[in-house]
C-alpha cells in the first residue's frame, strides 16, 4: 500500500484548495470583482500562486505516484513533502513580492524533476 504517498497527495491538495480560498479573500480585500483577473498586485500574485500551482499538479501528481510505485512510497512521500513545503515557501514570498518567488519555486521544482526522473528512470530500466 501507498499510504504515505496518499497522505502527500491529500495535502497537496489540501494546499491547492487553500490557494483557492486565498483568491477569494485577496478578491473580497482588494475589491477585485468577479470575473476580472486583473487590477490589483496583490490579488494578481494570489492569483498566479493559485494558478502556478495548479499548472504544476499535472507534472508533480503523476510523477509522485509513478516514483512511489516503482521506487518506493517513503521516498516518494519525503520527496512530495518537499515540494509541499517549496510550494509553501512560494506562497509565502510571492505574497509579499513578485521577486521573492524564487526560493520556493527551486526547492519545489527540485523535488518534481526528482520524482519525474526517478521514475523515468525505473520505468526504463524495467523496460531493458
Amino acid at each position: 500500500m501507498y499510504h504515505f504517498t496518499a497522505l502527500v497527495t491529500l495535502l497537496a491538495i489540501a494546499f491547492y484548495f487553500f490557494t483557492c480560498i486565498n483568491v477569494s479573500r485577496s478578491r473580497s480585500t482588494t475589491g477585485v470583482k468577479v470575473p476580472a483577473m486583473s487590477g490589483h498586485p496583490d490579488f494578481e500574485r494570489a492569483f498566479r500562486i493559485q494558478m502556478n500551482t495548479l499548472e504544476w499538479m499535472p507534472i508533480f501528481l503523476p510523477a509522485l505516484w509513478l516514483f512511489a510505485v516503482y521506487i518506493g512510497d517513503g521516498i516518494a512521500a519525503a520527496l512530495g513533502a518537499v515540494w509541499i513545503i517549496g510550494r509553501v515557501v512560494y506562497f509565502i514570498g510571492y505574497s509579499k513580492a513578485a521577486a521573492k518567488r524564487g526560493p520556493g519555486f527551486a526547492i519545489q521544482g527540485i523535488a518534481a524533476i526528482a520524482l519525474w526522473a526517478g521514475a523515468l528512470g525505473a520505468v526504463v530500466l524495467r523496460l531493458v
